[in-house]
């Protein structure tokens, strides 16, 4: 089994403080109770776009409705990001950051690992069935206006054992390259480029995205809270980034806030 090597903090700040990537601060800690929640934090105090926080040990790790994940320290890094989108840009593209953070992570991954990668909806990257990546995009009012913080996680030398749950997996596990250093640089560079691309031209982030998610064509099940439960086909994702799922009364649309869960039934 390979060492857990920590990220290298020269050879990121090298690589991603310089154009053409040009993030403003790349910062490594050693541990952390949650990179989203304390660069929240950090942008409510005024911190610059394009600050990158990362880690290799988050102790209290928060996914979409406030779930955990939390895995042993070095076995999976952790990463956020903030960014502060210009105040004209139109409020309907926001939506789009979380599934233009999954597609800067699946693009990343593969680029970095030559790994088949795929997209399920809203946020997570997936290794087959088995998630390799989880995603979340908090929206931030600051002083400044409003920010985003895009937050991720990637499982890297994790082995079965140590993973939160058994439909996961990691690198290691997909025999894949565990060098936690270069797979940030791919993924951060590539959502550097997407983010680019997104400030003038959403709709080619988007329809990358419907592209790459392999939610699309396959028959699921949405669950939406106690009780409530749609089956049907997921045939589109709307300009607003919501799931289009034809069931018995055809096509309707299911904002990832109102999702409790998604599972693919075939």
């Amino acid at each position: 089994m390979p060492a857990n090597v920590p990220p290298d903090p020269e050879r990121l700040a090298e690589v991603l403080l310089a154009p053409p990537i040009g993030w403003s601060s790349v910062q490594v800690l050693p541990e952390i109770g949650s990179t989203n929640t304390e660069l929240v934090a950090r942008a409510a105090a005024g911190a610059a776009h394009g600050s990158v926080l990362i880690t290799d040990n988050q102790t209290a790790g928060r996914g979409r409705l406030d779930r955990t994940w939390t895995t042993p320290p070095g076995v999976a890094v952790a990463c956020s990001v903030l960014l502060r989108p210009p105040a004209e840009l139109p409020v309907a593209s926001w939506p789009w950051l979380s599934p233009l953070l999954g597609l800067a992570v699946s693009r990343g991954v593969r680029r970095f690992s030559g790994l088949e990668v795929l997209l399920k909806w809203p946020n997570d990257v997936l290794i087959g069935d088995r998630k390799l990546s989880g995603l979340l995009a908090v929206r931030v009012q600051t002083p400044e206006g409003p920010a985003a913080v895009l937050g991720f996680g990637i499982n890297v030398t994790a082995a079965a054992e140590e993973l939160p749950v058994p439909t996961a997996t990691s690198l290691l596990l997909e025999g894949a390259p565990t060098d936690a250093t270069e797979l940030l640089v791919a993924v951060l560079t590539e959502l550097a480029e997407l983010w680019r691309i997104w400030l003038s031209d959403t709709e080619q982030v988007a329809a990358a995205y419907r592209v790459e998610c392999g939610t699309l064509g396959r028959r699921v099940r949405v669950a939406l809270g106690p009780g409530r439960e749609v089956v049907g086909r997921a045939v589109g994702i709307d300009a607003h980034g919501s799931l289009q799922v034809e069931g018995p009364g055809g096509i309707k649309a299911y904002p990832a806030g109102d999702v409790i869960h998604l599972r693919a039934l075939e």
